[in-house]
């Protein structure tokens, strides 16, 4: 079994920045990996206390996984292939709707050795970020929504963004997880930035 290849020095501060960032919002995250298979989960939940801010991973390697515990729609992947900004960005999505999590990431593409196709050589990956959109609940009502209505709690936003990485199964892996966790704490501190496949929507303020 191979180790991964992180950037431990980053990921001491960015671990921790994104559990707070987390914490500040009172939201939780969770992650919709192929790729990776679980190792983003996996990363978040070896820091202690992390139940507070990491709600699910869902491990959807094949394409009936993606289907079944995230809601792609087979027909998504049969015309775009499962390495695809289409699928990143619905694999974000149904990780948000399976989910009480705020913000998700989701990653698909080909680690390697195998797995290229024409226009898609190894090291391809999807990275999808979703997120819940911050709604004031109580003006919402008062503009005439019911308090139940399921488009004041679910209006959901994602982004996605293709990464080239270099190197062997092992390096393109580490380099997902690490930008996985690197764009989560942007999408946070920084807010949504507009990328491919982006809609706007603001996310929650952090708790005063």
């Amino acid at each position: 079994m191979s180790t991964l290849l992180l950037n431990t020095d980053a990921l001491t501060q960015q671990l921790p920045a994104l559990a707070d960032a987390l914490r500040a919002r009172g939201a939780m995250m969770c992650a919709a990996e192929s790729c990776t298979g679980g190792l983003i989960a996996a990363l978040c939940t070896s820091v202690a206390g992390s139940s507070d801010w990491f709600d699910r991973g869902f491990v959807t390697y094949s394409n009936e996984a993606k289907t079944q515990m995230l809601g792609v729609p087979a027909a998504l992947i049969d015309a775009h292939g499962a390495v695809s900004e289409a699928v990143a960005l619905a694999m974000a999505q149904g990780a948000l709707l399976h989910s009480r999590a705020m913000v998700s990431v989701a990653v698909t593409g080909i680690a390697g050795p195998g797995g290229a196709v024409p226009g898609k050589p190894v090291g391809t990956v999807w990275l999808a970020l979703g997120w819940r959109e911050a709604v004031d609940v109580e003006n919402a009502v008062e503009a005439g929504a019911a308090q139940g209505d399921a488009t004041i709690h679910n209006t959901i936003h994602t982004t996605a963004s293709l990464l080239n990485l270099d190197g062997d199964r092992t390096a393109v892996r580490s380099a997902t997880v690490q930008c996985a966790i690197g764009r989560l704490l942007a999408l946070l501190i920084d807010g949504p930035t507009g990328q491919s496949g982006s809609s706007s929507g603001a996310l929650g303020a952090p708790n005063r």
